[in-house]
């Protein structure tokens, strides 16, 4: 039996970015394509149940939303006759521009223009973030605060300010051009990252992780690429998202459950998406690139061409963290390096870092940090303490397979076992 549902979702997930993207070409209104698109979006859980998914969901989707915005056009038309008793028929001219904003061969410039236009200067870089998450990939509110460790509430007001200050602003709708365009590029690759983290590791829910969020924004990085194709972190973006998301089939068992680094079965690691992060990270390198993803795209690589845990180079994983650590004063990056340290030195090195860090107010809820202290507990054999950090992380995950395991891993040493 089809879950419609579930349908509609995964369908929206693919096509809500290009969907909006050609509404906001012809409406000029963020406001007004998205509430375009959720009208057809909710039209489709209220139909497809009763009709069955039609064949093709996408266009079904596209053709629902341009006939409410035709509707809408009619209705300000009858609006204008009976106010003002001019303007003749316009609806012949909205249905031609609406067919060329829905072609095929506009989705790549569609989705640039609507990700450019999330990342408006008028806009706050975390709004610009934010408001691309929502628009170009769909995330929800919750999804969105999780990523942002905020709370929903207040991801909320900032999407809706947001959208006020670019209608406020009456920002320009078309793509950006010189100077302008390369500022906003770097909030569009954080949006991009922020998306691929999404779906590297959920943050809520029955999977772990969401591999077509990862395609999403693989794409994306990929569309980023091949429009600026001399910017380094660009190439350094994606080759990042190439390499992590060979390992996505790996990070799941048959039944769906986490299945961590080094239990991996390798050879299901994708040859090639490792092989375009390989070439990726190679432009990178010789562009001169030495920012934040070329340096995370350069760990990736280590882990990609090691043939084992044990055999990865973590002294220089460790250098390249403290690296990044440096470009970044991030205290998630700080984590990562106490574990690549815990494997190079010993976990006592490791848990050092993670004593440091855990008195950071940014990292108090943050669930990671006592599953890693967990872990370098447990190969220190400090296994009741290490089962205590494990149970404190399931309490604080919000994703049900990762809760699962931290609950297993603590479950372990409940003897002392």
């Amino acid at each position: 039996m089809v879950d419609e549902a579930r349908v509609v979702e995964q369908v929206w997930r693919q096509e809500s970015s290009r969907l909006l993207g050609a509404l906001l070409r012809v409406t000029r209104s963020v406001d007004r394509a998205e509430d375009l698109a959720q009208e057809a979006l909710a039209q489709a859980l209220e139909s497809w149940p009763r009709t069955g998914v039609p064949d093709n969901p996408a266009a079904w989707l596209m053709s629902t939303a341009k006939r409410r915005a035709i509707d809408q056009f009619r209705a300000g038309e009858r609006q204008l006759r009976a106010y003002a008793q001019v303007g003749e028929s316009t609806c012949e001219a909205y249905e031609a521009e609406f067919d060329q904003a829905l072609a095929d061969e506009h989705v790549r410039d569609d989705v640039l223009r609507l990700m450019f236009t999330c990342c408006h200067p008028s806009l706050t870089p975390e709004s610009r973030t934010v408001l691309t998450l929502r628009l170009v990939a769909g995330l929800s509110t919750r999804e969105i605060a999780r990523a942002f460790l905020s709370s929903e509430s207040t991801v909320a007001s900032r999407i809706s300010r947001a959208k006020r200050t670019l209608a406020d602003a009456r920002a320009p709708m078309d793509e950006p051009v010189g100077r302008e365009r390369v500022e906003r590029l770097h909030s569009v690759m954080a949006a991009v990252y922020l998306v691929f983290n999404e779906g590297h590791t959920a943050t809520e829910g029955a999977d772990w992780t969401r591999p077509d969020l990862c395609r999403e924004a693989v794409r994306l990085a990929a569309i980023l690429a091949s429009v600026v194709p001399g910017e380094p972190e660009v190439h350094g973006l994606l080759a990042l998202l190439e390499l992590q998301s060979s390992r996505l089939a790996a990070r799941v068992d048959e039944a769906g459950e986490p299945v961590l680094l080094a239990d991996q079965d390798r050879s299901r690691w994708d040859a090639d998406a490792i092989a375009r992060g390989a070439a990726a990270l190679d432009v990178a390198v010789r562009l001169g690139g030495d920012g934040p993803y070329v340096l995370q795209a350069a760990i990736a690589w280590e882990h990609a061409r090691a043939a084992s845990v044990e055999s990865t180079d973590w002294e220089r994983v460790a250098a390249l963290y403290e690296r990044l650590a440096r470009a970044t004063n991030s205290l998630v990056v700080e984590l990562n390096r106490a574990v690549a340290l815990g494997r190079a030195r010993g976990p006592e090195a490791g848990l050092a870092v993670v004593e440091d860090l855990a008195t950071a107010p940014a990292l108090a809820r943050y669930h990671l940090l006592p599953s890693v202290r967990g872990d370098l507990l447990e190969q220190l054999g400090r296994l009741e303490e290490a089962a205590a950090q494990f149970d404190r992380a399931a309490d604080l995950a919000t994703n049900d397979r990762e809760r699962t395991l931290l609950r297993a891993r603590a479950r372990r040493h409940d003897d002392g076992g």
